[in-house]
């Protein structure tokens, strides 16, 4: 087995002098680059050689910072999306209640402005329920036999006649309006004075002429006021509007369809009129006697 015995003599300079000449060295670069800039091009050339490497080498952290930046940005966005979602909400629900408090409003100005037409007292009272009975038309108001209100009384809004107070609690009272089936008003054409008696149809859009004879002159577009008479209403109320005439020879009476011009369900507030009319009581009419039939013989 061969074996090469290790070399008798080291050759080459020592660790020490190799050190020595290196630190020579770097001092000389040092002092050469700052003093007289030798080495500016050297390292403008050794950047642009190590530039791609540089790039390469930090792509991997730069790619990770990236993509959890766009995650958190995500996130942000969602967070911030849903808080604008919520606080847009919150702004139309605000919107919608300066709107409706500004309708309120203006409709207790108006019923203020119709209240000063009337010499009599009058109360404002708020719908505050609709009647249970699905086939009539009656709402509960929150003023009652505490504030002066008594069954009969007419109740309006700004525009005209809504309805009747028909039943009274001590501090609520019913009011049944005049579309309902049960409720009749007495009423007069304004362009030619005919009076009738306009009743509901248990439909808040429609009301209807009762017992109208065929030749009577009633036309589209024609005005009906409260007549006054019988003392329950006052005279010149706005009721309704003349919309739909059918005269038909195979029926008695004429079919006269009216809409009514006041907001008999569109409005939170109302006025009640505490009017009492002092009409003297009907006169009470004579029975007649009944003649005795004449007894026929036969001949």
């Amino acid at each position: 087995m061969e074996h090469t015995p290790p070399p008798f003599f080291i050759r080459g300079p020592t660790p020490f002098v190799r050190l020595l000449l290196c630190s020579l060295l770097s001092v000389a670069m040092l002092i050469s680059d700052a003093r007289y800039k030798y080495l500016d091009g050297v390292r403008q050339g050794v950047a642009i050689v190590v530039y791609p490497l540089q790039r390469l080498a930090g792509a991997p952290g730069t790619m990770l910072g990236r993509i959890g930046e766009f995650f958190v940005t995500q996130s942000a966005l969602r967070t911030e999306n849903a808080r604008f979602s919520e606080q847009l909400l919150q702004n139309a629900l605000t919107v919608q209640k300066y709107k409706a408090l500004a309708a309120e409003n203006a409709h207790l100005r108006d019923l203020l402005a119709a209240r000063q037409r009337f010499p009599e007292s009058t109360v404002v009272a708020e719908v505050l329920y609709t009647g249970r009975d699905p086939f009539t038309r009656k709402v509960i108001v929150d003023k009652g036999a505490q504030q002066d209100v008594k069954t009969g009384r007419p109740v309006i809004d700004q525009i005209g006649l809504i309805g009747q107070v028909t039943r009274v609690y001590p501090w609520l009272a019913e009011i049944t309006l005049i579309t309902d089936r049960e409720q009749a008003v007495p009423v007069q054409n304004l362009r030619n004075g005919l009076r009738a008696v306009l009743g509901g149809t248990g439909n808040d859009g429609q009301l209807e002429l009762k017992f109208i004879p065929l030749n009577a002159d009633f036309q589209n577009g024609d005005e009906l006021v409260t007549s006054g008479i019988d003392g329950v209403y006052p005279s010149g109320l706005p009721v309704a509007v003349v919309s739909g005439v059918e005269r038909n020879a195979a029926y008695l009476f004429a079919r006269i369809t009216c809409k009514p011009v006041a907001g008999v369900a569109s409005h939170g507030q109302v006025l009640i009129l505490n009017r009492e009319m002092k009409v003297p009581e009907r006169p009470v009419e004579e029975e007649k006697p009944l003649r005795p039939k004449k007894s026929r013989r036969g001949s």
